[in-house]
């Protein structure tokens, strides 16, 4: 290697679970032919939070370019589909509303849809907001397809993702990064050298010979072994504006039905969610500790169960942010490592997998990555903020007026880029979203509209349409819809027959 070769040559992952494994696959993947060595150390004594059980859609576009045959990684997963999250009691008691994936009706004119709705709304037209999503549709009648090719068939805007088994899904991408050729160490990290100019040099085991790498990736869980424990990189605390700070999680046995998507019922200090898996359902209570002691948290998810559980609850407490810096010298921070957003909006794997692909494109070696660097931490900061506000919304826009949690919600300062996107909307229905934001149009509009914020009045524009072509427009859009659904096979048929796990 000559002297003017400043390519990373060695990489080392400090912890495994998802975020390790993925990290393992994606970078081996990236890299063939390079020279680099790629290790992973994990320690058997350090359990996972396995929690990470619902994604969003891009984890498809993780498993295209991997090559990984996806009803292969469904089997092997214990997997289900998802065609998006079923909200109930957060405006309050006895109402439910949809955030489903994919298209909300169809353009008008060229002009936003959602405008058209608003306004047959306000005359007494307009028939339930999901009946114009086909995800929403097709997730209460608990059926299930994938996308049309065919652009004019109501399925072509469908989007879905996938419910799995975390720990499965860590075991898959092991074996796919060890063919691969990354070689992992049970090891168990105590510390690490620095060199003089304070980047990491070596990693410290209980037992075993140090290890030295050009380039660290921290995935060892909330305390951040190395981001924090080694270079005291500081974390940026949200929960005044997200007080949730405990979960408790357990599995319970599978049901005969298994709805295509994650359920979200409030309860009276936080929330509780059920995700449907082949093998078993995933169950758990996140809740505000200052409004609810452990106990009747656990008490209140054992009484709201619909089958018998499995295992212990398992009880997990986090800190909801981030740390100040995701790239801090020769280490990245990935996964828990990197900061905490509660799973309300299964965003978890999703941070995972974009981190990950920003680290490819910016990817370091030996020499100066200031500007790299720089740039990395401000996209990565950005993104962390877009959906820290989308998750803020369903706590503070609510009229649960009576329960000490909601009413603290409801009246605590939210950042002014949320206010801001809040009172436009108000006006008359505008959402406008950077293309950085996770959360597009549908996304905030469903919510906004889900958890009761109305516009004052109409778009102007819509107005060029007279009222009667609108309502024979959106009649047709929402019986397109039902019939196409009418047609479909239930979800855990659509299963059985392409994806069962053995």
């Amino acid at each position: 290697m000559s002297a003017d070769d400043r390519r990373i040559r060695r990489i080392a992952i400090v912890g495994g679970g998802t975020a390790g494994w993925m990290a393992a696959s994606v970078l081996a993947r990236s890299l063939p032919g390079t020279g680099t060595a790629i290790t992973l150390i994990e320690s058997p004594e350090i359990g996972t939070v396995g929690v990470g059980e619902a994604t969003i859609p891009p984890i498809l576009d993780a498993l295209r370019f991997l090559s990984i045959d996806e009803a292969d990684f469904v089997r092997n997963t214990q997997a289900t589909y998802k065609l998006g999250i079923k909200f109930s009691d957060w405006k309050q008691l006895g109402h439910s509303y949809w955030h489903p994936f994919g298209a909300f009706g169809a353009p008008i004119n060229r002009r936003p849809f959602h405008h058209f709705w608003h306004r047959a709304q306000a005359e007494g037209l307009a028939h339930q907001f999901n009946e114009f999503s086909v995800c929403a549709t097709l997730g209460d009648a608990g059926k299930f397809r994938f996308p049309d090719t065919n652009p004019d068939s109501p399925a072509a805007g469908l989007r879905y993702a996938l419910h799995f088994d975390a720990t499965l899904v860590a075991k898959y991408l092991r074996a796919y990064a060890e063919r691969l050729g990354v070689v992992r160490l049970e090891r168990m990290v105590i510390g690490a050298t620095l060199r003089a100019d304070g980047f990491l040099d070596e990693l410290q085991f209980s037992d075993g010979p140090a290890l030295q790498a050009d380039l660290y990736i921290d995935c060892s869980g909330f305390h951040g072994a190395l981001i924090e424990k080694v270079l005291g990189t500081g974390y940026l605390d949200w929960s005044a504006m997200l007080p949730c700070d405990r979960a408790v999680a357990f599995p319970t046995a599978p049901t005969l039905a298994r709805p295509p998507y994650t359920r979200a019922r409030a309860r009276t200090a936080g929330w509780q969610w059920r995700i449907p898996l082949q093998h078993r359902t995933g169950n758990g209570h996140v809740y505000s500790s200052a409004h609810m002691s452990d106990e009747r948290a656990q008490e209140l998810l054992l009484g709201n169960l619909d089958s018998k559980a499995l295992a212990e609850p398992r009880p997990i407490r986090f800190t909801t942010g981030r740390r100040r810096q995701l790239w801090n010298r020769n280490v990245v921070a990935l996964g828990l490592a990197s900061g905490f957003l509660e799973p309300l909006e299964s965003t978890a794997i999703h941070l995972i997998q974009v981190t990950i692909q920003r680290l490819i494109l910016l990817f370091p070696d030996r020499g100066d990555n200031t500007h790299r660097r720089d740039e990395f931490n401000r996209s990565s900061a950005a993104e962390y903020e877009y959906v820290r506000d989308f998750i803020i919304l369903h706590y503070h826009a609510n009229n649960r007026v009576g329960d000490a949690f909601w009413d603290d919600c409801r009246n605590m300062s939210v950042p002014d880029s949320l206010t801001h996107k809040i009172e436009l909307f108000r006006e008359t229905g505008g959402i406008f979203c950077p293309a950085q934001d996770l959360f597009q149009l549908p996304s905030w509009l469903q919510v906004m509209w889900g958890q009761g914020i109305k516009p004052r009045a109409a778009h102007p524009f819509v107005e060029a349409v007279s009222p009667t072509d609108r309502a024979d427009y959106l009649k047709g859009i929402r019986e397109l819809i039902a019939d196409a659904a009418r047609k479909l096979p239930r979800h855990e048929d659509f299963i059985a027959r392409h994806c069962q796990a053995p």
